[in-house]
């Protein structure tokens, strides 16, 4: 009791402290809310809704089921969670944060992932999207398409060695067989009829049930990116960010011989203003897309707080997720500058229609491949090859 008494009277004080400075520096706010607003209303509203969407109405229908039957073979040996957990990664992929959350949260509300697994889920399903790391980071800040083919790489390769290095964290289910195999498209049928028989909904409830909670998960997430945008430029005015700044340079700056206190700064709390930052630095392009990387991976405090929103409700724990931030955003600047060495530095510049065409590409090609991997697997398996069971 007194450890929440504390706690209390510590968030307390730091609100409080906030609002004086809001009072203090009311032009300045407004200006920053502004342009908080302005990147959600021109870039995540309309990249995110229609995602949103489909996710809610693919699930009304049974679809997922469908899937996630399919994709169990691949997804239990993989990451040892419910093929279910298949579709949450690959729109994580496709659309980026915080849709990997929102998905995982609502498998578990259907009851078709378990808790730890739902936790675990989450941690390397909540990916930044290609839309945002080519077409705002490497075009629009780095002003080269191809560097983010490097990021890209890094961040999705992180994201999958993360994924398996935390299915070590729970025990694996053993398997049940029967004598005679069902096969796995029939199976797969069967359960997405019963998905929707469970559901009961029309298609227009579904429809509109799937509009209103994406428009309000939509207006929350609006407010994260609003409210950290403020804080970040409040930090800037009364000479918070100077101090951080001049600790973390005197860490960072004999290792990487360069200042990048106030891209660290800035994405810790908000991943668009962090990566402005690492580009505008006057670090090597390594280092810049190291740290860029790393700021990406981390996603910083604005979409931590989207996570807890879109996982609101239920019991999951958000301890696992901020650890594994950590995790992907060190792996991830570790591969950077091994990937920089792969992909040339000369490949035309993307328009953002080729990027967002890219962005349904690999949402396409992430759930084909798989489809075909698992039911490659599925077939082995009824073969009898020991080698490959789970």
């Amino acid at each position: 009791m007194q450890q929440e008494t504390k706690s209390t009277l510590l968030w307390s004080l730091l609100a409080i402290s906030i609002v004086l400075v809001l009072i203090k520096y009311p032009e300045q706010s407004f200006q920053a809310a502004l342009e908080g607003l302005k990147v959600w209303w021109d870039i995540v509203l309309p990249a995110l809704l229609p995602f949103f969407i489909l996710a809610d109405i693919l699930m009304g229908l049974g679809a997922v089921s469908f899937l996630g039957t399919l994709l169990e073979p691949l997804m239990r040996p993989l990451f040892n969670v419910a093929g279910e957990g298949a579709f949450a990664f690959a729109m994580g992929l496709a659309s980026g944060y915080p849709l990997g959350a929102r998905i995982s949260a609502e498998l578990y509300r259907r009851g078709l992932c378990s808790r730890t697994e739902t936790e675990r889920l989450i941690c390397f399903s909540n990916t930044a999207d290609p839309i945002f790391m080519i077409g705002a980071v490497a075009v629009g800040m780095f002003e080269n398409a191809s560097v983010g083919l490097a990021i890209v790489a890094s961040h999705y390769l992180s994201a999958i060695i993360l994924g398996v290095m935390l299915s070590f964290l729970e025990k694996r289910p053993t398997q049940k067989r029967t004598k005679k195999p069902i096969s796995v498209l029939k199976k797969a049928w069967q359960k997405m009829l019963v998905a929707r028989k469970q559901d009961g909904r029309s298609f227009g409830d579904i429809l509109g049930d799937s509009v209103s909670a994406a428009v309000d998960s939509l207006f929350k997430i609006g407010g994260f990116i609003i409210f950290f945008s403020v804080l970040i430029r409040l930090m800037e005015l009364i000479g918070l960010a100077g101090l951080l700044a001049q600790a973390i340079d005197f860490i960072l700056i004999p290792i990487l011989k360069t200042s990048l206190s106030k891209p660290l700064i800035g994405g810790f709390l908000e991943i668009t203003i962090g990566c402005q930052l690492a580009a505008a630095s006057q670090a090597n392009l390594v280092n810049k897309l190291a740290i860029t990387s790393f700021i990406i991976a981390w996603s910083g405090l604005s979409v931590h707080g989207q996570v807890a929103t879109m996982i609101q409700g239920t019991d999951l724990r958000m301890g696992l997720f901020l650890k594994s931030r950590i995790v992907h955003a060190l792996l991830a600047f570790l591969l950077t500058p091994l990937f920089v060495k792969v992909f040339p530095l000369s490949l035309p510049v993307w328009s953002g229609s080729q990027t967002t065409a890219g962005s349904f590409a690999i949402l396409a090609i992430v759930i084909v491949v798989s489809l075909l991997i698992a039911i490659v697997i599925d077939t082995l398996q009824k073969a009898k090859i020991t080698w490959l069971r789970w």
